[in-house]
């Protein structure tokens, strides 16, 4: 097995993982976002010496930086975060940014799907526009009422478009 193939095969059972997770449980595990990361550090250093170590440590560093903002204002969990960085720990920092930039992309077209589903798309709208609203006068904090903490609508397992989009990544890069 080459290591293209070990890294698509990882990548795709990490992001099966990790949705099956978050949809059957509601949170990624830390065992399964720390360990998939340790192992791409370890087959990255393997494969590509000091050099691919880096790589994959600036790919996790992205995928963190990226989600963490969201994370800080209450809008997404921990996991999903860390279920990114793991990600990016394999595909590197160019391509944790475009799964990023994928997952946001699938989420907001998952979220939109499933606010109509349940009759709540106005409701998704107004809040939207509550957080717009309190960030322009405010700054950036976290909104009671609309943070996961305090959540009282359907949630989405977010972990799914992560998933989703590293995929993506790794099949466009």
């Amino acid at each position: 097995m080459t290591f293209v193939s070990t890294k698509i095969l990882v990548v795709v059972a990490l992001g099966v993982a990790g949705a099956a997770w978050d949809v059957s449980k509601r949170r990624v595990p830390n065992a399964l976002t720390f360990g998939a990361t340790g192992l791409a550090f370890l087959c990255l250093a393997m494969h590509d010496g000091p050099a691919g170590l880096l790589t994959s440590v600036l790919g996790w560093t992205t995928g963190l930086v990226l989600f963490f903002p969201l994370f800080a204002l209450g809008g997404m969990g921990g996991g999903d975060v860390k279920l990114l960085a793991a990600f990016g720990a394999w595909l590197g920092p160019v391509d944790a940014m475009w799964a990023a930039i994928w997952a946001s992309l699938i989420g907001g077209g998952l979220a939109l799907a499933v606010a109509v589903l349940h009759g709540s798309l106005g409701q998704a709208f107004r809040n939207v526009g509550s957080l717009i609203g309190v960030w322009r006068t405010m700054g950036l904090c976290p909104v009671p009422g609309l943070t996961l903490a305090d959540a009282r609508g359907v949630r989405l397992a977010y972990a799914v478009p992560i998933a989703a989009g590293a995929m993506v990544a790794l099949w466009t890069a």
